[in-house]
């Protein structure tokens, strides 16, 4: 089954503005928020918690994650096109957030990542190997210190 070239991406981030970031298992180095694909029949809302779970062990309430109602639309990197259906190159990417009142224990998904770490916001967005994740933890980061 492919994947749908639908998406979330979810900024984890303490009230202290410390932001939570995993680094892929498949591509070490390649540091990133919580990312993944919607599933047939769920709202973005849903997808957004259910990977927060499935990626950490986190597990949101209804209501907590925030959602931004912005998106991007990216291209998929070739080496990971062969996911999505024959002919799909671009994916379309929906921004939440998840603010948090401590650092809690990061359950990772070993077969998605290897390693997690939380980071001061400007840290966070240059270890980030995607630019709108850099991007989002930018736009999260300004709009927490107003």
């Amino acid at each position: 089954m492919y994947k749908s070239p639908v998406s979330v991406l979810v900024v984890i981030h303490t009230r202290n503005l410390d932001f939570l970031l995993l680094e892929r298992a498949a591509h070490p180095g390649y540091w990133q928020s919580v990312t993944g694909s919607r599933e047939a029949g769920e709202r973005l809302a849903e997808t957004a918690r259910r990977e927060v779970w499935e990626e950490t062990g986190i597990a949101a309430e209804p209501g907590a994650l925030r959602d931004w109602r912005q998106s991007r639309i990216y291209e998929i990197l070739p080496e990971w096109r062969s996911r999505y259906a024959p002919g799909v190159a671009h994916n379309t990417e929906h921004l939440f957030s998840l603010c948090l009142p401590n650092r809690p224990f990061i359950r990772l998904a070993p077969a998605e990542h290897r390693d997690s770490l939380w980071l001061p916001a400007a840290e966070a967005a240059a270890r980030c190997f995607s630019q709108s994740n850099r991007e989002a933890i930018c736009l999260v980061m300004e709009d927490e210190k107003q």
